[in-house]
């Protein structure tokens, strides 16, 4: 198994699944088909700023709220798979579609449906509340919770690690 650190220097793409991720697990009921979900800004930030240093991001969720499409085509996301049925096909399709080699692909997963995917890559990385089961397969355990920064905590790793987060 190779080092964490160095792994990130080769990390081209980013996938992420959303609640739990993104969000911490909440979901607010408002109306018939309404929901609400409260996300962190510097996850958003880190987002938006690794798509204009040229990474490819790709959002792979079983929520259908159309809410999540927008936040995430706001922050400049092309691959979007809400209502994910299988996430290992979203998965595929996002690698096929741009290309990619899945071992320039850290995926941020924090439950049982990311698992199939997280257990086949070599950069999967969770929240510090994921399940017990993700955990075990994932190389990296942010110190963040799900929805508490822990997107841009491994968004702003791997852009140190290649030199291209923001220079003061």
């Amino acid at each position: 198994m190779s080092n964490f650190k160095e792994d990130l220097k080769n990390v081209k793409a980013f996938a992420f699944d959303v609640d739990g991720v993104f969000t911490d697990g909440i979901i607010f009921l408002l109306g018939k088909n309404e929901q609400a979900r409260a996300m962190n800004i510097k996850d958003g930030f880190a987002v938006q700023y690794a798509i204009k240093k040229g990474f490819l991001i790709a959002i792979i969720t079983g929520g259908t709220y159309e809410g999540v499409r927008t936040r995430f085509e706001n922050l400049g996301v092309k691959d979007i798979y809400l209502n994910s049925k299988n996430k290992s096909a979203d998965f595929d399709d996002f690698v096929k579609k741009n290309n990619l080699n899945t071992d320039n692909i850290l995926y941020m997963g924090d439950d049982i449906p990311d698992l199939k995917i997280m257990k086949n890559l070599e950069i999967s990385t969770c929240p510090s509340d994921a399940a017990v089961e993700i955990k075990s397969v994932s190389k990296y355990i942010s110190n963040y919770d799900g929805g508490k920064g822990c997107v841009r905590d491994v968004i702003e790793q791997v852009l140190r690690a290649q030199g291209k987060w923001i220079k003061i």
